[in-house]
């Protein structure tokens, strides 16, 4: 059975947005392996629909790191939306209707991890509905103070730590689960 597991780069003050104008002075080669492993773990890819929209524009167009880009196209890939009819990307199944359902199902056929990176509305909604599995952070030491935050006017979803590691560059490795009491 497969476990969904999310993973973000995350500022200190809780925001997700544009990784890309604040990580990069934090990325080193302890950061690396951790993204490195958890792609190696994917049996597949699970995102939303704006996630989709700017990974299948620019990992079927890039010149650079075309490992990265020849990888995710071989991987699975579900998009979860109601609004998307059709995916072009290789490998893609859009996932409708009964979300949660389908999602289910798709745990039940799949061995190994079903891999997210972003898609802070589709996690929310994971978590609400019992589906996420694990939830890895890498909580960088910046405070963005703008952009969305991955939990913004949410329920409240109590979370267990399971690992914790420090890197050189003050980036917090933190995997949570979802605790049940």
């Amino acid at each position: 059975m497969a476990k969904i597991v999310s993973s973000f780069f995350i500022s200190v003050d809780g925001v997700v947005e544009s990784p890309d104008q604040w990580h990069f002075p934090y990325w080193n080669d302890e950061m690396g392996a951790v993204v490195e492993a958890g792609m190696q773990s994917a049996a597949a890819m699970l995102m939303g629909r704006k996630l989709y929209d700017e990974w299948s524009t620019y990992w079927t167009t890039t010149d650079t790191d075309q490992d990265v880009a020849k990888a995710l196209s071989g991987t699975p890939k579900y998009v979860v939306s109601n609004t998307l009819e059709k995916a072009d990307w290789d490998n893609t199944t859009v996932i409708s209707g009964d979300v949660a359902a389908r999602l289910s199902e798709l745990k039940e056929r799949i061995d190994g991890d079903i891999q997210m990176s972003g898609s802070a509305t589709t996690v929310r909604w994971l978590l609400a509905n019992g589906l996420l599995d694990e939830l890895k952070l890498l909580v960088h030491p910046i405070a963005v103070g703008h952009g969305q935050r991955l939990f913004e006017d949410t329920p409240t979803h109590p979370l267990k730590l399971v690992k914790s590691e420090t890197f050189q560059t003050g980036v917090l490795n933190l995997t949570y689960v979802p605790d049940a009491g």
